[in-house]
């Protein structure tokens, strides 16, 4: 039987090569806090190892999504994912923090498998399904974190060993790379787009492109959003150790639970609460949770109060990344679409260093509370721009008033 012949819906497809990735990326997530100082780095190298992945990522982002607009996303996504597993194979090995650096900046530079895959995952759905198809991406993040930290934390063991997690996480991208070539029908552009895009890219260009799409405000959001987000991934683990004595394997629990929200709210929630309430009012109810989540962090004193405010800050979060893809990649035609996601992923990624090292300064001369604190104010920001410029955004994209 032909692969053909399955009938299967494509966005599904793209769903697992994304899911079988993020596996990988997941085991990490409760391995990298620890990893520093057990390599003689201290709280400040812990920001720094996320922010370098996501400097290089940031760099990174605008080429690979350009280049799969000429040459095609499957081709594209492939390189990007066996680049993660070499990455990731480098952690695994690595017996001095230099190395560390080396990985995640290896890693980073080729972060391009999202963003290219959440072009493709908008390519492949209709414009009536593309917040759910976006939410299917959010769905295998969430999968990532439920079976990627509970995965890493049980390979590390008791002794915190950082082997097995990292080869793991290598054959988990590999398994990507096979499913990428297997699964995902061949998407190479004609001539004459390829033409067109080659014409208007260049990195010459890209505050133009922005201008052009009047996507300025639109870019600033992922920035602030991400930038929070990743304050606050940087921040947990260390919070929790302080004032709880978690390690890895309770921190693996935790964000597995977290995956658990994303799954329900992206998964099964996301369609009807579009449809439902708005797809600007899902940014706004998210983005609330998510700032009133991390202001509640700094009062909360018991075990399972904190416990449950980490969930719910990142229950919250986890609302505004689909309303935000559906917006940016419903103002841009198939042609320009891996550009602009590229372009998201740049200023993602200036979150992504921006607010870890934000919040590591203040925690170095600050505490706890006030790093909260500070993670809050971007999210505010988002909260202010989901009730203005957000719903001038979604009608321009072509999105029904209503959903604004």
């Amino acid at each position: 039987m032909s692969r053909a012949s399955w009938r299967f819906p494509p966005e599904w497809l793209v769903f697992s090569v994304i899911v079988v990735d993020l596996i990988g990326f997941g085991i990490l997530i409760p391995i990298l806090p620890f990893m520093s100082p057990a390599l003689g780095g201290d709280e400040m190298d812990v920001a720094l190892v996320i922010a370098i992945y996501s400097l290089c990522a940031g760099i990174a982002g605008p080429f690979w999504g350009s280049l799969s607009d000429r040459i095609g996303r499957k081709q594209v996504l492939m390189v990007c994912l066996f680049g993660g597993a070499l990455s990731y194979g480098m952690i695994g090995v690595a017996s001095e923090l230099w190395m560390l650096y080396a990985a995640r900046a290896v890693g980073g530079v080729m972060a391009g498998s999202l963003p290219v895959a959440s072009a493709l995952m908008a390519d492949v759905s209709a414009p009536h399904r593309r917040a759910k198809a976006m939410g299917l991406v959010g769905t295998a993040f969430g999968l990532g974190l439920i079976l990627g930290p509970v995965i890493g934390g049980v390979l590390a063991g008791p002794e915190g060993t950082f082997l097995w997690p990292g080869l793991f996480a290598a054959v988990m991208s590999l398994v990507s790379v096979g499913l990428a070539g297997w699964l995902l029908p061949a998407d190479r552009p004609s001539v004459e787009t390829t033409k067109k895009v080659q014409k208007a890219s260049g990195p010459e260009n890209m505050l133009a492109f922005i201008r052009r799409r009047h996507a300025l405000l639109l870019t600033v959001q992922y920035t602030l959003h991400t930038g929070a987000v990743s304050a606050a991934i940087y921040l947990s683990p260390l919070w929790l150790a302080a004032y709880l004595g978690w390690g890895p394997r309770e921190v693996g629990i935790l964000f597995g639970l977290v995956g658990v929200a994303m799954i329900v709210v992206q998964g099964a929630m996301m369609d009807w609460m579009t449809r439902t309430f708005g797809l600007i009012n899902v940014l706004t109810g998210g983005a609330a949770i998510f700032a009133a989540s991390l202001i509640a962090a700094i009062a909360v004193e018991t075990e399972f109060a904190r416990g449950f405010v980490i969930f719910t800050t990142f229950a919250g979060a986890t609302c505004c990344l689909p309303v935000l893809n559906t917006v940016a990649s419903s103002i841009v035609g198939t042609q320009e679409r891996g550009r602009m996601m590229g372009v998201t992923a740049l200023a993602a990624s200036i979150g992504r260093v921006i607010g870890p090292l934000a919040t590591g300064l203040v925690l170095a001369v600050s505490d706890y509370p006030m790093s909260w604190f500070v993670i809050a104010l971007p999210v505010f920001l988002v909260l202010l721009w989901s009730r203005t410029g957000a719903v001038r955004y979604a009608r321009h994209g072509g999105l029904q008033p209503a959903d604004a």
